[in-house]
């Protein structure tokens, strides 16, 4: 009898131990998926200080965001400046030129930003553009249409998770003088566009439709075709318009910045700057599938690559600490193998979407050489 209940104990025991660790997992998997999955205002921080002018530059306190090279946008409450690569470092201040805007007052709390311009085309760039309404499935997707001589092939631009029109504006205008109409747009979940029945993200399962439906709006102002330019989570957006689209075939040329092509090492990748372990990566997915009907392996271009593949043009910093740049190279190492004529431009140095910010000069070189041998556009 004591034997038996030695063992009715341990089992009960383990059994309890089993339910405890499964809800455990549960929760964790269920607030990663959240972290994924549900949009959210992002907080308006500004975590550097301002320590006024020298003459012409902007003067920073020192922090590892304030000695980033390249060019930045700088915000703070009420204003905004663009500032250049640094000048001087010294006694914990970081010199900067002042290329666009004011300089923030000394002791102003700020932000430096990958997105150099705020506001719109016309009172960022001086753009003529109007203000447009994208019909798609859930109802009208607000865009910005900023035109141009060639109404043939038209850009579309599909920012980042958590981001905003404004992303695709440091490249409007080399996309506006090559010729090419630009339409920014926004999708499901954006700030002003109607949100999805669930309320989540779905990782571009979902969004690739309003892609489509912008891409049959173009055709219907006289695009024969269109150039597909994603950033971050607007890569995969791009991966699955290329893939399940019935309009893919009108896409002539994509151009993909720091692009998520696969999201299960992404989700390793922010495991590990999290201090979590990547064995947690699957559990995340499950939830994440379960909640949104997700198939990350769908996501996989390497393992799944889209039935049109037009030439593309991609590129990814070493520095990205939010989506692995080893998975822009995985694909560009499949490219070939798989029929997909694309190129891979590596930025030393430079962070998420943080390529054009870093190496301005080498970034709009290789666009413009790329639109001229894709599109026959002049750079």
């Amino acid at each position: 009898m004591a034997r038996r209940k030695i063992v009715r104990i341990t089992v009960l025991s383990l059994l309890s131990l089993l339910v405890l660790v499964t809800a455990a997992l549960g929760g964790i998997g269920w607030y990663y998926s959240g972290e994924l999955l549900e949009p959210a205002e992002v907080p308006q921080r500004y975590p550097e200080t301002a320590l006024g002018q020298d003459g012409g530059n902007v003067v920073l306190a020192e922090s590892a965001l304030s000695t980033r090279a390249g060019t930045f946008g700088l915000v703070w409450p009420g204003g905004t400046a663009k500032v250049g690569d640094v000048e001087t470092t010294r006694n914990g201040r970081v010199e900067r030129p002042l290329l666009e805007g004011t300089a923030p007052p000394e002791g102003t709390r700020v932000r430096i930003e990958t997105d150099v311009y705020e506001g719109n085309p016309k009172t960022a760039l001086g753009l003529v553009y109007s203000e447009v309404r994208v019909p798609a499935e859930l109802g009208e997707m607000p865009a910005w249409l900023v035109p141009a001589e060639n109404r043939d092939t038209w850009a579309i631009t599909v920012h980042g998770r958590g981001a905003s029109r404004e992303e695709a504006l440091r490249v409007v205008p080399q996309l506006h003088t090559a010729g090419l109409p630009v339409l920014l747009i926004t999708y499901r979940n954006d700030a002003g566009a109607p949100a999805s029945p669930d309320g989540l993200y779905h990782l571009g399962d979902t969004e690739w439709r309003d892609v489509e439906a912008a891409i049959r709006y173009a055709q219907g102002q006289g695009a024969r075709k269109v150039l597909l330019y994603g950033w971050s989570m607007g890569g995969a957006i791009v991966g699955q318009a290329l893939a399940r689209s019935e309009l893919a075939g009108v896409v002539g040329g994509v151009v993909l910045d720091s692009p998520v092509t696969n999201w299960t090492q992404t989700l390793d990748l922010q495991a590990r700057n999290r201090g979590v372990p990547t064995w947690l990566t699957p559990v995340a997915e499950l939830v994440s599938g379960w909640r949104a009907d997700l198939d990350f392996d769908r996501f996989d271009l390497v393992r799944n690559p889209p039935g049109h593949r037009p030439s593309t043009l991609v590129f990814h910093g070493t520095a990205d600490g939010t989506v692995p740049a080893q998975s822009s190279r995985d694909l560009a190492t499949a490219a070939p193998g798989l029929g997909w004529p694309l190129r891979y431009v590596e930025i030393p140095g430079a962070d998420h979407t943080s390529g054009w910010n870093v190496a301005t000069d080498t970034y709009r070189r290789e666009l413009g050489e790329f639109l001229t041998s894709t599109i026959g556009l002049r750079p």
